[in-house]
């Protein structure tokens, strides 16, 4: 509102700079990213614009554009508190499409604010809260399930990956080890042109460390394998990460 009081057409990109400085908005902030890759301090200026035409405070006198009316200047002049939702919520055309978005917004998850998101990261925040749900009981049934289900998870896994060529193939090529995990080989690709070593380990209370990987190395070693792939519904020791970055062997770590 402060950089459209001079009253002349300005875009949010063309801005942006001048409100960031305007707010003393750090740098690592200005940069950041929506998971779509778009800068996220022109996403929420733009949204900003949306809101305050919607309060009559802009108007868009071209595709892209906006200007202050006479309401906004009138605002600028008189306003001492900072102009938000609430501030907004003094002008009927406002509380009009607040009560629409309301609406909409009848499905979101319970626990998943929204009232002052825009509507895209909204969508986006319902959507990462139903992925954790799911990520949760897809592990909680990982572990409770029997040898046999884990073992056929992580074939459908693989092939998801685009490993193995058919689910048969790749059932073919895992072996089972009887220790609620699976060992074995499974082509790298649908042509056999090269085999991943695979292991997993469905542990609850346990964590993978530094030895076993070393140990899941030598193996890969004992059969002259390049490639191996260490699942586990646990998570992996730092020391552990660390060290398939110093091996000469292509390991792929895949936690919980």
């Amino acid at each position: 509102m402060q950089v459209a009081a001079d009253g002349k057409p300005h875009r949010v990109r063309e801005v942006a700079d001048e409100i960031a400085r305007q707010v003393s908005l750090p740098e690592a902030l200005r940069r950041e990213t929506l998971p779509d890759g778009r800068n996220k301090l022109i996403h929420r200026l733009e949204w900003a614009r949306t809101y305050l035409k919607k309060a009559g405070l802009l108007e868009y006198p071209n595709r892209g554009v906006f200007r202050i009316t006479d309401r906004g200047l009138q605002t600028v002049k008189e306003n001492r508190s900072p102009i938000d939702n609430r501030y907004l919520q003094r002008f009927p055309e406002f509380l009009e499409f607040k009560h629409s978005r309301s609406e909409r917004n009848e499905n979101v998850p319970a626990g998943v604010e929204t009232s002052e998101l825009d509507p895209e990261e909204a969508i986006e925040n319902a959507y990462q809260a139903l992925r954790r749900e799911i990520e949760s009981e897809l592990l909680r049934r990982a572990k409770l399930g029997t040898p046999d289900f884990f073992e056929q998870l992580v074939v459908d896994l693989l092939l998801k990956m685009g490993y193995g060529g058919s689910r048969k193939e790749a059932g073919r090529a895992i072996g089972k080890s009887g220790d609620e995990g699976i060992d074995g080989v499974i082509d790298e690709d649908a042509l056999g042109l090269d085999v991943v070593y695979v292991q997993a380990k469905r542990w609850s209370n346990r964590t993978v460390t530094r030895q076993d990987i070393q140990q899941f190395v030598g193996a890969l070693q004992g059969k002259r394998a390049r490639k191996g792939i260490f699942i586990t519904t646990s998570d992996f020791a730092g020391t552990a990460r660390d060290y398939v970055k110093t091996i000469d062997n292509k390991v792929v770590l895949i936690d919980g």
